[in-house]
């Protein structure tokens, strides 16, 4: 096998947590949104992860990104009768979004990300200092 192979398990991962990360930002971004519809509401998205023989082979497998799925949460109902927004009612519409979790997996995210760039970083340097062997 292959040493080199690590190069692109570690380089799947990293498109997967970057995948990650993007919808965690998004989330976040999109937290405090309102909507006077409860069909037009952002949802909060995430990311659905497989292992893929393809980035490794059959005993290494890496990782990627098979979709993103939407939050099936419902909005919540705030009685706001003077907002533009609002609905003949009186009622918004906001994503249930837990800040708190999206910063939790964002620094989850974040972690594995260094990880993996820290993988890379290790495997060059062997294969560096493995290449300068007979020097």
């Amino acid at each position: 096998m292959s040493s080199f192979r690590i190069f692109d398990i570690a380089g799947s991962a990293l498109s997967a947590q970057s995948t990650r990360l993007n919808t965690v930002a998004s989330n976040l971004a999109n937290a405090d949104s309102v909507a006077g519809d409860p069909t037009q509401v952002y949802r909060a998205h995430m990311p659905v992860f497989e292992a893929s023989a393809e980035a490794g082979g059959e005993n290494m497998p890496g990782v990627k990104v098979t979709g993103i799925n939407e939050s099936q949460a419902e909005p919540e109902k705030r009685y706001e009768p003077g907002h533009p927004l609002a609905d003949a009612e009186g009622y918004i519409y906001a994503p249930k979004i837990n800040v708190v979790e999206q910063m939790v997996d964002m620094i989850s995210a974040s972690r594995a990300y260094q990880s993996n760039i820290e993988m890379l970083n290790t495997a060059k340097d062997l294969t560096i200092r493995t290449l300068s062997v007979g020097r």
